[in-house]
């Protein structure tokens, strides 16, 4: 008997007693709303719906109103009603509450994991070990850094004041977060911001809404004030440039395309925000020849896979030196090969879906484009079977692409790696600098003076040595050139969530000082 497609459906309700309602009972956790404002959730007043889809089944997991300008305005005034008291409390105040945040998300860790895996794709073993665990840690490493705001020291440097240096919080905060690592991009958006005492209005992506939401929740259930942390979910053109442009707010701080960040920097700057931009990326795999070809091979098939290669500092440019070159297109080729795609929620899945299928689509097409000057080694197919109606890719290879060509230099966000040979150390840096592109790259060498050579040269924010990927929140996370400015994680992040203030005392007691000769009178 014929099926219909539901793939393109996205209103499609799941069928009673599908496996897909005992993956998350995101229908149940949210039937009041997808709006978190001054504490409670509510309903999106833009007149608009919009469903959150299960890209591994193409099935309606929650259909929700998005929010209109009213509902940024209602988050924005909460968000200012709440400042002065939460900017108010002392550090170890703040602290505290954060160090009871990190408490609640890590007892809410699987339906946290299981939610994100829902929305995303993301295979669970990726979901427990590698989101939900780096947003516990981000959250108690902000807590302690909630105590440590540095200043320059105290002292005389004018002979006759002391002064002294003062960081404030700037004031709310309008975030804009993407849809690839929703918890984590709330996690980063959120925490450097409440912890220098600033309160927040995020916007997360529509597609993906749930862990943002239950991240705000948790926020309350750990006593953090209402209105500190406001969810507005809504339409990027309405919601969020609504948001990013609310004469109340008073920084913006933007994940997402380069496109879009010029966007949004244009309507920031035209209301004079404080700005941070964290964009595209392209990163380069540089495996020079003295390399350990197995290590070189592994780290590129996880490192251009991670998260179904929708990364945005995810392995996308292998550049091997000649005399590896086609070891490692066979070696890494073989080893994708291995890479099980699946349901999330199974055991022994290592890949799912991407996002949607409109991005599977998008990827797929670049893929067909290149096939035109290039050569596809593995992979350049959605699977059928039981997977047809996920938004589902295989791993894929492409070699003979030219550098200047649009699988070379355009940000693909997909399973896709490209391979392309160098012959001299100069040319491969040359080449791994050479996109419009700096947000994170890695170097691939036995010699620890060609290593430090190639992290002096990329023009990157973050080069790794023999891996591609690991981050830590005790360290920053940020680009170059058109991948934006400013860091997510890390003290270097919460010190761009503060304002300097210069405060200056005079030392001498006397009226008449002898500057002011300059403006009046004689000596």
């Amino acid at each position: 008997m014929h099926q219909p497609d539901h793939r393109r459906d996205p209103h499609r309700a799941p069928r009673p007693g599908a496996a897909q309602q005992d993956r998350f009972p995101a229908g149940d956790r949210f039937a009041d709303g997808a709006q978190y404002i001054a504490g409670r959730l509510t309903r999106g007043t833009s007149g608009r719906t919009h469903t959150v889809v299960d890209p591994a089944t193409g099935a309606g997991v929650l259909t929700y109103e998005l929010a209109g300008t009213d509902d940024v305005d209602a988050a924005v005034a909460a968000a200012r009603a709440a400042f002065p008291g939460w900017s108010g409390a002392t550090p170890g105040e703040r602290s505290d509450a954060l160090h009871r945040f990190a408490a609640v998300l890590g007892a809410q860790a699987e339906d946290l994991a299981r939610a994100e895996s829902l929305q995303c794709g993301k295979p669970l073993k990726l979901t427990r070990e590698f989101d939900v665990p780096g947003t516990v840690d981000n959250t108690a490493f902000f807590a302690g850094a909630a105590r440590h705001l540095q200043g320059q020291s105290a002292g005389e440097y004018s002979g006759d004041h002391t002064s002294y240096v003062r960081r404030e919080p700037i004031g709310v905060v309008g975030s804009i977060a993407p849809w690839n690592y929703p918890l984590q991009m709330a996690a980063w958006k959120i925490l450097p911001a409440i912890a220098a005492g600033n309160t927040v209005v995020l916007k997360p992506a529509e597609l993906t809404p749930l862990t943002s939401l239950m991240f705000a929740r948790a926020a309350a259930e750990a006593g953090l004030p209402d209105g500190v942390v406001n969810i507005v979910t809504g339409a990027g053109r309405e919601a969020g440039e609504h948001l990013v442009g609310h004469p109340d707010v008073a920084m913006t701080s933007f994940t997402g395309s380069t496109a879009v960040g010029r966007r949004v920097a244009g309507i920031a700057t035209a209301t004079v925000k404080r700005l941070h931009l964290e964009l595209g990326g392209k990163a380069p795999f540089v495996v020079f020849d003295d390399a350990d070809p197995e290590a070189a091979a592994h780290g590129a098939v996880a490192g251009a896979l991670i998260n179904t290669g929708q990364d945005c500092t995810a392995a996308t440019r292998a550049y091997v030196q000649r005399p590896l070159y086609e070891a490692f297109v066979e070696r890494t080729a073989a080893l994708m090969e291995t890479v099980r795609l699946g349901d999330p929620f199974a055991p022994g899945t290592d890949l799912g879906p991407l996002v949607s299928h409109a991005q599977r689509d998008r990827v797929a097409g670049f893929v067909d484009r290149a096939r035109g000057y290039a050569r596809v080694v593995t992979g350049g197919e959605a699977p059928g079977g039981d997977l047809k109606d996920g938004a589902y890719y295989r791993p894929t290879l492409i070699t003979g692409a030219a550098q200047d060509s649009e699988a070379v230099q355009s940000e693909i966000f997909g399973p896709v790696l490209v391979v392309l040979p160098f012959d001299t150390d100069d040319e491969g840096i040359r080449l791994a600098n050479d996109t419009p592109y700096g947000l994170a790259a890695s170097a691939w060498s036995r010699d620890v003076y060609r290593a430090h050579r190639a992290t002096r040269e990329i023009k990157a924010g973050c080069v790794w040595v023999n891996d591609h990927i690991p981050i830590i929140s005790e360290m920053p996370h940020g680009g170059y050139k058109a991948s934006g400015f400013g860091k997510d994680m890390s003290a270097y992040s919460f010190e761009e969530y503060t304002q300097l203030k210069h405060v200056m005392f005079d030392n001498t007691a006397v009226a008449a000082k002898d500057w002011h000769r300059t403006v009046f009178g004689d000596r």
